[in-house]
């Protein structure tokens, strides 16, 4: 059967969908979807279209937001929810469009599995690098939903560069490696029907072998899938589970389980605040028709994102490290540290305030790692040793720190039962408040 012919179902489902997500008008701002041509490795002809809310800061956060079958970017912008939230929380959004047959992004293929292989993830993480360079774009705030096909290709993002997106909500998909095909067809039937069944190991074992000899930390994942979806059946939404929470190293017993509105039921993995490691939200009697109104807010929720961030605060242009390093007097700084911790790991973010009176140009924090934590990743900073007595350094754009202004980096770590906060830190070598 033609890829057409099997994208029939899918295409009348579609249509379902876009009904369901004209809920929205586009946004009411003077920022105008615009496209980009010329942005970097390109090697299935993707298009590119950008969003840039007006007032954005010097670091945004970026959204890649991918369409459903039969869709593209623009269709997706007008008909989600996602570009008026940039205009409020101020992250810029990228909405890629495929461009073969059916308008469905290849997530089957051997190339578009494997880091760097080719196909459509090399031109959308293409777009990430061109707004990152182009806007300052902030490499830790990074992050990729999508609807459909889009939901599968943002599992299969996250699987595969897992160096460039930080988290993922995926409205509809597949485990990552489900859809896999070797014969040249982008249709997988047996995946599609909710027929493939997989240990959490073998699932987990498809998004380590993506990317050979990565060490780093794996992105967040949060899934949505409707029990009566007839086109990307139900069963995939536990499959997505077992393989994330086994990237995560977490068990398949949820750490909290509640029902956010009628019909939702809501599982989180590793962890029971807004950002655990995993989550899902299960749809009762909802089919092939997400994301619905409200859905996207707790996308951004998931994310973060619907907090003041760095991109929301414009900052001084940054200057060069000095020779001398600013001295700050003692007490004349103030660091909070906020912890979500799950089995064996946690993330932390950690927010500097200089309360004294002179600017700082440039800046080092340091601090005693409780014993058995060992750092994993950092973003916003620079960080080492991995464990022990470890100190952050600024890294090139926020080491200007004027009076009374704040500044947040974070750190991703593992641990072995010990989940303490450091006892005490000093900026520039002076103690400060907590």
């Amino acid at each position: 059967m033609k890829l057409t012919a099997r994208l029939a179902g899918a295409a009348v489902a579609a249509m379902a969908l876009v009904v369901a997500m004209l809920i929205t008008a586009p946004p009411a701002a003077s920022a105008q979807l615009t496209e980009v041509t010329g942005f970097g490795t390109n090697p299935t002809n993707l298009r590119m279209h950008l969003y840039v809310p007006d007032g954005v800061g010097t670091r945004p956060a970026l959204l890649v937001a991918v369409h459903y079958c039969t869709g593209s970017g623009p269709a997706f912008y007008s008909g989600t929810e996602f570009a008026s939230l940039a205009d409020q929380y101020k992250f810029i959004v990228v909405y890629p469009s495929a461009t073969r047959s059916g308008s469905c992004f290849d997530v089957s293929s051997p190339q578009a599995l494997r880091h760097d292989g080719g196909s459509d993830p090399v031109g959308i993480v293409s777009m990430v690098r061109y707004v990152q360079q182009r806007y300052n774009a902030d490499p830790a705030r990074t992050y990729v939903t999508g609807a459909s096909s889009g939901g599968m290709m943002t599992n299969v993002l996250l699987g595969a560069y897992p160096d460039v997106f930080k988290a993922g909500a995926a409205f509809m998909g597949v485990p990552f490696g489900c859809f896999a095909t070797t014969d040249g067809s982008s249709w997988n039937s047996t995946c599609a029907n909710g027929q493939l069944i997989k240990t959490p190991q073998e699932w987990g074992d498809l998004v380590r072998a993506a990317y050979p000899g990565y060490t780093g930390p794996r992105p967040r994942m949060q899934v949505w899938h409707g029990t009566e979806d007839s086109t990307l059946r139900y069963p995939n939404f536990g499959e997505e589970i077992k393989q994330w929470t086994n990237v995560h190293g977490l068990s398949q017993t949820p750490s909290m389980t509640d029902q956010p509105r009628s019909g939702w039921t809501r599982t989180r993995y590793g962890g029971t605040g807004t950002t655990a490691a995993v989550e899902g939200i299960s749809l009762q009697g909802v089919g092939h028709s997400l994301p619905q109104g409200g859905m996207a807010a707790m996308v951004l929720a998931f994310f973060g994102l619907d907090t003041p961030g760095p991109s929301q605060t414009p900052t001084s242009t940054p200057t060069s490290t000095p020779t001398v390093t600013p001295t700050v007097s003692p007490g004349a700084c103030k660091v909070t540290y906020s912890m979500n911790t799950w089995n064996n790991g946690f993330t932390t973010a950690v927010t500097i305030t200089n309360t004294g009176t002179t600017q700082l140009s440039s800046w080092s924090l340091a601090f005693t790692l409780p014993a058995g934590q060992a750092i994993t990743g950092a973003w916003n900073a620079t960080v080492s040793p991995a464990s022990g007595a470890v100190t952050a350094r600024n890294v090139s754009y926020n080491g200007t720190l004027a009076p009374g202004a704040s500044t947040q980096f974070g750190f991703q770590a593992t641990h072995n039962g010990n989940t303490a906060a450091p006892s005490s830190f000093a900026l520039n070598g002076a103690a400060c408040t907590i």
